[in-house]
C-alpha cells in the first residue's frame, strides 16, 4: 500500500523564530516556505495528490492565489511542489477534481476533456475521472436497490464522465487514468466498479469514504473486490481512518490519500503527536499554550472581566518558560505540570487553577500531559523537525508549530504504512 499525501499548500517557514513567535524577516510565503519533503530532507509519503478544486481552475475558486494557479498550470505540479529534484523523481503525482468543492452543484463544473488537458498540462502521473460525490449510504440494500433520486443522478453522471474521460485519456494522455467509484451502498459501488473495469480501467479510486466508519468502508471493499478482477488496483480517496490502517491491509488496497496525520496535529483533542515504530503508532497529547492576546476564548474572558490581560500573558510566558526549562533538564516534572495547568485551567474551564485543581477536565489534562512530559517522545524521534526544535514541536500554538508537528506525523505514518504486510507486489 502506498501513502499519497493530499496537499493543500501545507508548508512552514523554515526560519521561524519560536522564542519571539514571528516569521523570518522579509519572508515571502510559498517562495521562502518549505514543503514537508523539504523541511524533513526526505519525502514522508510515496506521492502527493492535488485537487483541481484546490488549485482553483475555471469556475471554482480554490485555495491557490490566481498567480499560484497560473504558475501551477505553467510549470507543472512537480516543479510547483518542488519535487523536481532527482531524489523525488520516483514520487507519484495524483490529481483529482476535488468533488467536495462543487458538492452543491447540479453537475461538476469540469468536463472530461478539459480535465484530461489539466492533468497532462500539469504533468500528473495519475488522474481521476470527473466524479460527483454521493453522501447517501445504506448498507442494508442489495443490488441496485435504494438510493435517492439525487444519488442515482450523481451515480449516472460519474459513470458517464468516466466513459468520456477514458476515451479522452486514451487519445494520448500521458498519465494513468483512474475511474472513480461513487455509490450509495456497497452493492451500488460494486456495480460502479464492474462497469468501470468494463470500460477498460485497471485502477479504480473509491470516493465518498470520508464520512463512513471503518466497518462500512470494509463492507464496500469486500463488495468491490468481489466484482472486479484481482489484478484491479484500488485507491481510497480521502482515507480518514489512519489509526486503523492495519485493518485494511487484507483488502489489497494499492494506495490511499489522506491529510489525517497532519490535520490531527491541531484538530484532535488528544492524539496530536504520533510516534512511529515499525508497524505501530503511539499517540501523545500536545500541550496547549495559545497566544493570550490572540486566542478568542481567552480574550472573551478579558472582555467579560473574568481575568486581566496582563495576568493571562504572565501565565502564558511562565508556561512557555517552564516547558523550555524542562526540555533542558532545568525544571522538574511536577513543577512544569503545575505551571502549564495554571494556564490551561483558564482555557479549559474559564476559571482560576486554584478553584479547579481537582476538576475532572483538569485531571484528564494532567494525566495526558504527564504522559507526554514523562515519555519525552520528541527526544525519541530522529526526524529533522524534532531534532531542530525540540519541545517546541509538542506545543499546541499557531501554525508554524502545529504544522511542523503534523509534518512529523506524516513521517511517522509512512513508517507504519511501509511495515504493512503486502498480499502481492503492486506498483502504482
Amino acid at each position: 500500500m502506498k501513502f499519497i499525501f493530499a496537499d493543500s499548500l501545507d508548508f512552514v517557514d523554515p526560519g521561524y523564530d519560536f522564542l519571539n513567535d514571528r516569521n523570518a524577516p522579509g519572508r515571502k510565503p510559498y517562495w521562502d516556505d518549505a514543503y514537508p519533503h523539504e523541511i524533513l530532507g526526505y519525502a514522508p509519503y510515496h506521492g502527493m495528490l492535488v485537487s483541481r478544486g484546490i488549485v482553483g481552475d475555471g469556475p471554482v475558486k480554490g485555495k491557490y492565489t490566481e498567480a499560484q494557479s497560473m504558475r501551477f498550470r505553467r510549470v507543472g505540479a512537480r516543479e510547483f511542489l518542488r519535487l523536481d529534484k532527482p531524489e523525488f523523481a520516483g514520487l507519484a503525482l495524483f490529481g483529482d477534481c476535488g468533488a467536495f468543492t462543487y458538492v452543491k452543484e447540479d453537475k461538476p463544473p469540469y468536463t472530461p476533456a478539459d480535465t484530461v488537458e489539466f492533468y497532462d498540462d500539469c504533468g500528473f502521473t495519475h488522474g481521476c475521472s470527473v466524479d460527483h460525490i454521493i453522501f447517501d449510504f445504506d448498507e442494508t440494500v442489495t443490488g441496485m436497490e435504494g438510493g435517492s433520486a439525487e444519488a442515482r443522478h450523481r451515480f449516472d453522471i460519474t459513470l458517464e464522465n468516466a466513459t468520456a474521460f477514458r476515451d479522452e485519456a486514451g487519445r494520448g494522455g500521458r498519465f494513468t487514468p483512474m475511474g472513480v467509484i461513487q455509490g450509495w451502498s456497497p452493492a451500488s459501488m460494486a456495480e460502479a466498479a464492474r462497469r468501470l473495469v468494463a470500460m477498460g480501467y485497471d485502477y479504480l479510486a473509491i470516493g465518498g469514504m470520508v464520512p463512513l466508519k471503518a466497518e462500512q468502508i470494509k463492507r464496500c471493499l469486500v463488495a468491490i473486490r468481489d466484482a472486479v478482477p484481482t489484478t484491479t488496483r484500488l485507491h481510497i480517496l480521502g482515507f480518514a481512518k489512519a489509526n486503523e490502517i492495519h485493518e485494511f491491509a487484507p483488502f489489497n488496497v494499492t494506495s490511499i490519500d489522506t491529510t489525517s496525520p497532519l490535520l490531527r496535529a491541531f484538530k484532535d483533542d488528544k492524539q496530536n503527536y504520533w510516534l512511529g515504530d515499525g508497524p505501530t503508532l503511539t499517540y501523545y497529547t500536545a500541550i496547549r499554550i495559545p497566544q493570550a492576546i490572540e486566542n478568542p476564548r481567552l480574550q472573551a474572558h478579558v472582555r467579560q472581566g473574568d481575568f486581566k490581560a496582563e495576568e493571562l500573558t504572565r501565565l502564558e510566558v511562565n508556561a512557555l518558560a517552564a516547558l523550555r526549562a524542562y526540555d533542558h533538564d532545568d525544571q522538574d516534572l511536577e513543577g512544569v505540570l503545575e505551571t502549564v495547568l495554571a494556564y490551561n485551567a483558564v482555557l479549559a474551564t474559564g476559571r482560576a487553577y486554584e478553584d479547579v485543581r481537582d476538576h475532572r477536565t483538569i485531571e484528564k489534562l494532567r494525566g495526558r500531559y504527564r504522559t507526554t512530559l514523562t515519555d519525552k517522545p520528541w527526544r525519541k524521534c530522529d526526524c529533522r523537525i524534532c531534532k531542530d526544535v525540540g519541545i517546541e514541536v509538542m506545543i499546541f500554538r499557531a501554525s508554524n508549530r502545529n504544522k511542523r508537528r503534523g509534518i512529523h506525523n506524516l513521517a511517522a505514518f509512512k513508517t507504519v504504512v511501509n511495515a504493512l504486510p503486502s498480499n502481492r507486489d503492486q506498483s502504482l
